[in-house]
């Protein structure tokens, strides 16, 4: 690849030019201290990318998940108030409502997912009926609002 940047300068000099652009997006990012996040602050050219509403399907968990690892680590059960979600960052907070109701609750972002085109979040089966989804329904359509910074894992938590 370095015989083809010494004969075509131009093609080397633009893949340059996005290492940089994207090493520097990277460090903007790294830049901002996290009581600036926690604060509501966003890094340059990142305002609001992951905090907005969402509006979509919903969808309940199957209950074959319970039992196993999530992308944080932890453990699927279908009693707690974990969700999927695409999108939003791990260990996020964020209320769910169903717009057909107007019941709503709040769970935290624990995994990946939907995998199902169209769904923009997975509930756990008690955060599913918290809000009246049922399983014979199978969706809902749903506002999902983050309301916080992202938690720390779990596991890092004291006792």
């Amino acid at each position: 690849m370095a015989a083809s940047c010494e004969t075509t300068t131009d093609g080397c000099a633009v893949r340059r030019r996005g290492l940089v652009t994207l090493g520097l997006a990277a460090l903007a990012l790294l830049a901002l201290p996290p009581a600036a996040v926690a604060a509501g602050q966003h890094a340059p050219g990142t305002k609001g990318r992951r905090s907005r509403k969402q509006v979509g399907k919903a969808s309940i968990y199957s209950r074959k998940f319970a039992g196993r690892t999530m992308a944080d680590g932890t453990r699927m059960s279908p009693h707690d108030d974990n969700a999927a979600s695409r999108t939003l960052p791990l260990g996020t907070p964020a209320r769910v409502t169903n717009l057909e109701t107007g019941q709503s609750t709040v769970v935290t972002i624990q995994d990946r997912g939907p995998h199902v085109s169209g769904r923009i979040i997975d509930l756990s089966p008690r955060t599913a009926r918290e809000i009246g989804l049922t399983q014979r329904q199978g969706v809902a359509q749903v506002e999902v609002t983050p309301i916080g910074p992202p938690r720390s894992d779990r596991r890092d938590r004291g006792p």
